[in-house]
């Protein structure tokens, strides 16, 4: 009976102690207590900044435009008689397009013809007594030899008569050349009544029609131009091209640019001319290509597709976009450092593939966050794991 109850008080013991055990680790497990590992600091994928010479393009839109253009206006007030060219009609330099009329001009060249006339009677008739007067004076000069023959104030008179013959058919030479310029000048507003072609081109306008009045004075027709050509072989292909962009790219430089009009098909012009002044504005510096269409294939006015060629003579650093991070007051990447975090103020560049242009205080070789975000505050303790720049 004693060795009974013993046995039993030895079980519910070891009962109880089993009982116990369970308690202490299930207090443990719904305590929460954290995991050795908890305490460690996070890991962070990195990759290094790296150096390269920029030698890419960037797409960029741009206008064709003419290389010459111009709207041809009247000089001189006149009617139209007649219009020898309308829209699509191709000219060459010197072709007549249009003649005016202007009755004014005819009479007043009527005029001027006969002030011409006048003066040139009126000369004639001065250089003939100069020419009567001279022969007399040099006759009296002769007789003058033998003495007692002419008075001295007889030679004197005649002398003096030649002199004043000679300065007037000097006035009247004069007012002949005024009036034969004004007779010109006449002339030369006449032809202004032939309007013709400035240069081999195409006629893209016409404004006015048989009868219309044209011409400076000519009221609301001053501001009418007649026609508009347009060199169309030859445009100007302008590109604004923003200022951190420019350098590098010299002019002869071959661009290739495509428009919509021709899907699928790639044309080439070179750099011809670059402004050299940035438009405060839009910060981009307007650049010209000559592009050469002897087809007349690509129209004026139409918007372009350029690939324009971005290039460094000196390298540059780059990270991967993901890296670059940005709030409401800054742009910047997320550098490691001695395992802590810094933040790193960059300006971005150009973008090739997936990595971007970066200025500011990095370093070649510098360990950066592959994905740059705000939630990585400055100054926390990270583990780094290294991939490779690209990767």
């Amino acid at each position: 009976m004693s060795a009974r109850r013993t046995a039993a008080g030895i079980l519910c013991a070891g009962l109880v102690a089993v009982a116990g055990c369970g308690r202490s680790e299930t207090s443990a497990a719904q305590s929460g207590a954290p995991p050795a590992a908890a305490n460690q600091p996070p890991t962070i994928d990195v990759t290094k900044v790296v150096a390269r010479t920029l030698n890419s393009t960037i797409d960029l839109p741009g206008e064709l435009t003419p290389f010459e253009s111009v709207d041809l206006y009247a000089k001189e007030t006149g009617f139209v008689r007649s219009i020898r060219v309308d829209r699509g009609s191709k000219v060459k330099r010197g072709d007549v397009l249009a003649e005016l009329e202007a009755p004014e001009l005819v009479a007043q060249r009527a005029q001027a013809n006969a002030a011409y006339q006048s003066a040139q009677s009126q000369l004639s008739s001065a250089q003939s007594k100069l020419a009567a007067d001279r022969a007399t004076a040099d006759r009296l000069r002769e007789a003058a030899k033998t003495p007692g023959v002419v008075a001295g104030n007889d030679l004197e008179v005649a002398q003096k008569t030649a002199d004043a013959d000679a300065a007037n058919a000097a006035a009247l030479q004069k007012s002949a050349e005024a009036a034969q310029e004004g007779l010109r000048a006449i002339a030369q507003l006449e032809g202004y009544l032939t309007i013709t072609a400035p240069f081999d081109g195409q006629v893209t306008t016409r404004f006015v029609h048989p009868g219309a009045l044209v011409g400076p004075s000519a009221g609301a027709g001053a501001t009418q131009p007649i026609v508009r050509i347009q060199n169309l072989t030859r445009d100007r292909l302008v590109v604004p091209v923003p200022e951190s962009d420019v350098a590098g790219v010299p002019a002869g430089t071959m661009v290739t640019f495509t428009v919509s009009a021709f899907p699928g098909r790639a044309f080439q012009a070179p750099i011809a001319r670059i402004s050299r002044e940035v438009d405060p504005k839009t910060r981009t510096m307007p650049v010209e290509l000559d592009v050469q269409d002897p087809r007349g294939e690509l129209s004026p006015g139409v918007f372009c597709d350029v690939q324009w060629p971005v290039r460094r003579t000196y390298p540059t650093l780059f990270v991967p976009a993901s890296s670059v991070a940005s709030n409401l007051q800054r742009t910047f990447v997320v550098r490691v450092r001695g395992n802590k975090i810094e933040w790193v103020d960059v300006k971005t560049g150009a973008r090739v593939g997936t990595a971007i242009e970066v200025f500011g205080e990095l370093h070649e070789g510098d360990l950066i966050a592959v994905r740059g975000t705000d939630q990585i505050r400055p100054s926390a303790e990270v583990r780094v794991r290294e991939t490779k720049p690209g990767a």
